[in-house]
């Protein structure tokens, strides 16, 4: 069996590795994550700015109403008042005005006080809403790109899948074994080549001894890696 079916097999392999690296390190993915982390953040800024709107909304809410209220009852005693004929009428519905007209300037302070506070802390949730709005967007548009992106990468992947299968088979059984052996030990592809007197697999240099192990190792004796445990190519 000739050394070239060996590397084919181990070039399948490191192809493989790549490939899936690469899936696992997208940049849109490391982007994704970035986006959601800042969207979680301004989603809890929101709940806390909608928690200190929610007492303040709902004490203007309970002001405005009140002054309508008593608006509406001045309106009212102010036409009474208007079209009576009768003295002793007139000045108690007079009385009766000027009172209702002293809560509605207290009511109308109380609302304008709450006015006050609830229009920064509803600006404020209203300023989170809007930062959110183009995260949100762009978390919709990473993780369309990413599932592509992952959609692409995963054929690649099965068709190097395929052709790895294909390159194993044409590997003698006991020397595909020593492979499929050494590939569990060190990950990535069971075989390295021998480059400035250094494993690729492992980028570790090896000894004198093992350099003319190597070297003058039989044709198919493949002799291992003392570091790694890969298989050595000639």
């Amino acid at each position: 069996m000739s050394s070239e079916d060996l590397r084919a097999l181990m070039e399948a392999d490191r192809w493989h590795e790549r490939l899936a690296g690469q899936r696992a390190t997208l940049l849109e993915r490391v982007e994704l994550a970035r986006v959601e982390g800042d969207l979680r953040e301004r989603l809890g800024a929101l709940r806390a700015a909608e928690a200190r709107l929610e007492p303040l909304a709902r004490a203007y809410d309970e002001a405005s109403a009140e002054s309508s209220r008593l608006r509406e009852r001045r309106d009212r005693m102010a036409s009474r008042l208007e079209a009576s004929r009768d003295a002793r009428e007139s000045a108690a519905l007079a009385g009766e005005l000027d009172q209702v007209r002293d809560a509605l300037a207290a009511a109308e302070d109380r609302e304008l006080e709450a006015l006050v506070e609830v229009e920064p802390a509803t600006e404020a949730a209203a300023a989170l809403r809007r930062e959110a709005q183009p995260l949100a967007a762009r978390r919709a548009e990473l993780i369309a790109e990413v599932a592509a992106l992952e959609s692409s990468l995963d054929e690649e992947l099965a068709a190097q899948h395929a052709r790895r299968e294909a390159a194993a088979a044409r590997v003698e059984g006991p020397l595909r074994a020593r492979y499929e052996a050494a590939l569990t030990r060190a990950g990535g592809a069971g075989a390295a080549q021998v480059l400035e007197g250094r494993c690729d697999g492992c980028r570790i240099a090896l000894s004198p001894l093992d350099l003319d192990r190597w070297r003058h190792a039989a044709d198919g004796a493949y002799p291992e890696c003392p570091s790694c445990g890969r298989l050595l190519l000639p």
